[in-house]
């Protein structure tokens, strides 16, 4: 009995050795392609800031902008950017870079690597370096977006013929705007280890020794604050019955210190600031004497705020008191300051 001859065997098919390879150009061309769509969304977005910036009264330039990061992330270049705005006031730097990742494409972290430098309206440029210069912006959708600023070792120097400014340097600056429920936002600023300029209202108040302020506050009706310049907004604001809650703050300078309990503060139609502030001074003369020093209020006045505060310390160097922003004019218990502090310019 003879066996049959097996079967050829036959040759492996090869497809199933190229399809991976297929699937992978294809996710590669696809991937390729949606991060080329990304790029132009990023360069049409840039675009559209700057117009809208233009259209509120900003000027918002830059000298040149690359845009890459390519295959997971977004980089945006600007070299030689500013932003100025009605007021004078303006921002500059030499190169401002931005990423953000694809998989977050609307969270952005935003950096100033060789420093910034800001516009003061009167009194002139000042130069800011440091260790660490950065941003974030993300959620878009809300009103505010959130932003944080974090500054590390910072150091501060007017540029020649410029105004002086009052401090020389931080060890740690921070900003955060968050929004919250109800129509709310969220203010929120620290600086910790400052140190005042050789003169100047600080130096007199602080000396050598370091410099530290806070501020937390929320601001109500915020979706109102809007407008084509800063007035504008403050103003529509205001108009919407929008008022800022101080939930905590203080300015430790040397053994001095300002601390406000609580407060809430608004704008008036002259664009000076409304409201009432508790406060919590120590070593109020010294720091009085300092302001009348530097002719921020006039001598009368600070003798007499300072025999307030002396007659409300009690046996400690700390006194209570309210600070008063009303009709334009500003007072510390029963003693007239001078003007209230205008959030806004109404001209």
């Amino acid at each position: 009995m003879s066996v049959p001859d097996p079967s050829p065997a036959r040759k492996p098919r090869r497809l199933g050795l190229y399809l991976p390879f297929a699937a992978l150009l294809i996710f590669i061309a696809g991937w390729s392609g949606v991060w080329v769509w990304a790029r132009g969304e990023a360069a049409k977005r840039l675009d559209a800031a700057q117009a809208a910036w233009g259209q509120a009264g900003y000027q918002l330039a830059w000298k040149d902008r690359e845009i890459g990061g390519y295959p997971f992330r977004l980089d945006v270049t600007l070299t030689e950017v500013s932003l100025r705005g009605l007021s004078g006031w303006g921002l500059e730097a030499p190169r401002i870079e931005g990423e953000a990742y694809m998989h977050a494409p609307t969270y952005w972290l935003i950096a100033a690597p060789a420093g910034l430098s800001f516009v003061r309206p009167e009194g002139g440029p000042v130069s800011v370096g440091g260790k660490l210069i950065r941003a974030s912006l993300s959620h878009f959708q809300n009103h505010p977006p959130n932003l944080s600023f974090e500054g590390v070792k910072l150091t501060f120097a007017p540029a020649p013929g410029a105004q002086p400014f009052a401090l020389a340097s931080a060890d740690r600056v921070e900003f955060h705007l968050r929004a919250g429920p109800d129509d709310e936002g969220g203010v929120f600023a620290r600086l910790d280890g400052g140190k005042a300029r050789l003169s100047g209202l600080f130096a007199r108040v602080a000396g050598d020794k370091p410099i530290a302020f806070t501020w937390n506050s929320t601001l109500s009706k915020v979706s109102a604050f809007s407008g084509a310049t800063w007035a504008d907004a403050v103003r529509h604001w205001s108009d919407a019955g929008g008022r800022m809650t101080v939930r905590d703050a203080g300015l430790i300078a040397g053994d001095a210190l300002v601390n406000v309990k609580s407060g809430t503060l608004g704008a008036a139609a002259d664009g000076r600031l409304t409201g009432v502030l508790e406060v919590t001074l120590r070593q109020a003369p010294r720091g009085l004497d300092a302001l009348s020093a530097e002719h921020v209020i006039e001598p009368d006045a600070a003798q007499s705020a300072a025999a307030v505060a002396e007659a409300r310390q009690g046996t400690g160097d700390t006194a209570e008191a309210s600070l008063n922003f009303q009709a334009g004019r500003t007072t510390f218990g029963p003693v007239a300051l001078g003007p209230a502090p205008k959030a806004y310019d109404p001209r």
